[in-house]
C-alpha cells in the first residue's frame, strides 16, 4: 500500500502581530529579507489571486493560541485543522471527533480566557519553525493550494465582547515543490480579528489589501448577508462569492437570499452544488439509451430522499430537474412528521401535473455533509413509459426506494462516493474557475419558485 504525504513545508514568516498600517510593507520586508540559500532556492510571490475567507467562529485561532493547532491561520478546515481538533478533543476528555462543535468552542473560549488570565498563551504559533512536516492526518488544504498557485489569503475573524479595534497578524508559507525542490511556490496569509463594527470600519482596507488586476474570491463561511456592509463591499469587489448551502442555519431562506443575490448578478457559486454532480451525472446518463430518450417527459412522479437536518441538496437537486424538463412550480407544501415531508406540485408546458416528495430520512451515522442526498426515484403513472429510475448513495442503499414497487421494472444505479466532494477540495477545485454559472443559476432560479410558494 502506497502512502501519499503532504510535502514539507517552509515557513517564510510564522504568524507575526503588526498594526493595520504595517501589513504591506511587512509583507514586502518578508520577501526582500528571504535571499536564496546555499541551494539556490527561489520563492515565488502570490501572483495567482486574492482569496477573502469569512470565518464566522474563529476556531483556528482559539486552537493555535492553545497549542493546538499547527497551520496558517486561514479559515479553511482541511485535514490540519482536523487534527488539532481532534487533539483538542482528547486533552479536554471529549468525544474525538475531529469535527467542531458548539460544546467544544464554548471549551475553547473558557481555556483560552483562562490561559490568557494565567498569561500562558503561546507567544506564537506552532509554525515558528522554519520546517515542519505535515500532521499525521496529511497536510492543509493551504498547503495544497500554495503548491500550485501562489496567491493571497486573507481571513476575517470576526470576535464577540468589547470592541477594540482590528489586530493583524501576517505570514508566509511555502510548500517544498518535490519535483524542484529549488522553487518555493508561496502563499501569503493575512489575519484580521475584530468585531464585526471594527472589521466594517476598516472595510476599505480590506479591499485594498486584494491584489488588484487578479481574480479576487470571496468565501463566506457564514449565512450571506446582504445588509451587512462589509459584505456588500466585499461582494461589490469580488469575481466571486463562494459559500456553501450546506452549512445554512435556516436552509430554505438562505437559499431564496442567493437567489435574490443571483438575480442582482452577483457571481455565486455554492460549494454543495458541486456535490451534486455525480447524481446529475447518473440521472442523465439513465436517458441516454435512444429508447428512453423521450420518455424522460413521461415522468410525473419524483420522490428524493436526504439526509435529514438540511434540505438544500433536495431542492436544488428538484430545481435541476424541473429547468431541465421546463416545468413550472404550482404548489409547496410542508407535511413535517419524522420524515419532515415536502410535496411540490409542478404543471410541464402540456399542462401534465407532476408530483415530487422530498424526505429527510434520520440517520444514524450522519455523513460528513449534512443534508447529502441519500435516494432518487423518478417514475410515472403511465405504465406504458419506459422512465422509472431509481438512484442512491453505495453507503445506504435504495431500501426505501426499492420497497415503493409498482408494475414498472426500474432502471437501479448506485452513486459511488467522491472523494474530492469535502468543502476544502471543492473550494480547491472553485479556485481554478470564476465568473458565473449559467446551469446553477436556472436551477436555483426555479428553486427560489418552489420557495416563494411556501409563503403564499
Amino acid at each position: 500500500m502506497t502512502t501519499t504525504q503532504s510535502a514539507p513545508v517552509v515557513s517564510l514568516q510564522a504568524p507575526k502581530d503588526v498594526s493595520i498600517e504595517e501589513i504591506e510593507a511587512e509583507l514586502r520586508q518578508i520577501w526582500q529579507s528571504y535571499g536564496s540559500d546555499e541551494e539556490g532556492a527561489a520563492a515565488t510571490r502570490a501572483t495567482t489571486f486574492s482569496l477573502v475567507v469569512y470565518e464566522p467562529d474563529g476556531t483556528q485561532q482559539l486552537l493555535a493560541s492553545l497549542g493546538f493547532y499547527t497551520g496558517p491561520i486561514d479559515g479553511i478546515a482541511g485535514p490540519r485543522t482536523e487534527s488539532a481538533i481532534k487533539a483538542a478533543q482528547k486533552a479536554y476528555e471529549m468525544e474525538v471527533s475531529g469535527k467542531s462543535s458548539p460544546q467544544l468552542l464554548s471549551r475553547l473560549h473558557d481555556e483560552f480566557v483562562r490561559a490568557k488570565t494565567e498569561d500562558k498563551l503561546t507567544t506564537e504559533n506552532k509554525t515558528a519553525a522554519i520546517n515542519y512536516s505535515p500532521d499525521l492526518d496529511s497536510g492543509g488544504l493551504a498547503d495544497a493550494i500554495a503548491s500550485s498557485n501562489p496567491c493571497r489569503i486573507i481571513t476575517l475573524c470576526p470576535t464577540l465582547g468589547k470592541d477594540e479595534g482590528v489586530k493583524a497578524q501576517v505570514s508566509a508559507y511555502c510548500p517544498i515543490n518535490k519535483q524542484n525542490k529549488n522553487t518555493l511556490v508561496c502563499c501569503e496569509y493575512i489575519t484580521l480579528s475584530g468585531t464585526a463594527e471594527a472589521l466594517e470600519r476598516i472595510g476599505g482596507i480590506i479591499s485594498a489589501l486584494m491584489i488588484s488586476d487578479l481574480p479576487k474570491f470571496i468565501w463566506w463561511k457564514a449565512t450571506p448577508a446582504p445588509e451587512y456592509p462589509l459584505f456588500k463591499r466585499l461582494v461589490d469587489c469580488s469575481d466571486s462569492l463562494i459559500v456553501d448551502s450546506s452549512s445554512f442555519i435556516h436552509p430554505e431562506e438562505d437559499l431564496i437570499c442567493v437567489s435574490k443575490l443571483l438575480q442582482e448578478s452577483v457571481a455565486i457559486a455554492d460549494l454543495n452544488w458541486r456535490r451534486l454532480a455525480p447524481w446529475q451525472e447518473l440521472t442523465a446518463e439513465a436517458f441516454d439509451p435512444p429508447e428512453r430518450r423521450a420518455d424522460i417527459y413521461e415522468v410525473d412522479k419524483v420522490t428524493i430522499d436526504y439526509e435529514k437536518g438540511n434540505q438544500s441538496q433536495a431542492l436544488m437537486f428538484l430545481g435541476w430537474i424541473a429547468s431541465r424538463l421546463s416545468w413550472t412550480p404550482v404548489s409547496y407544501d410542508l407535511e413535517g412528521g419524522d420524515y419532515d415531508i415536502r410535496r411540490v406540485k409542478f404543471t410541464d408546458d402540456k399542462q401534465r401535473e407532476i408530483e415530487a416528495e422530498l424526505a429527510g430520512i434520520p440517520t444514524a451515522d450522519w455523513g460528513d455533509i449534512p443534508g447529502d442526498l441519500i435516494s432518487l426515484r423518478l417514475s410515472s403513472t403511465n405504465l406504458d413509459a419506459d422512465c422509472c429510475t431509481v438512484l442512491c448513495s453505495s453507503t445506504t442503499g435504495c431500501m426505501r426506494m426499492e420497497a415503493g414497487g409498482g408494475a414498472q421494472s426500474c432502471y437501479i444505479e448506485q452513486v459511488t462516493p467522491m472523494f474530492d466532494q469535502k468543502t476544502e477540495d471543492l473550494l480547491g477545485q472553485q479556485l481554478q474557475r470564476y465568473g458565473r454559472e449559467m446551469l446553477y443559476e436556472e436551477s436555483m432560479a426555479v428553486t427560489h419558485q418552489i420557495l416563494q410558494l411556501a409563503n403564499e
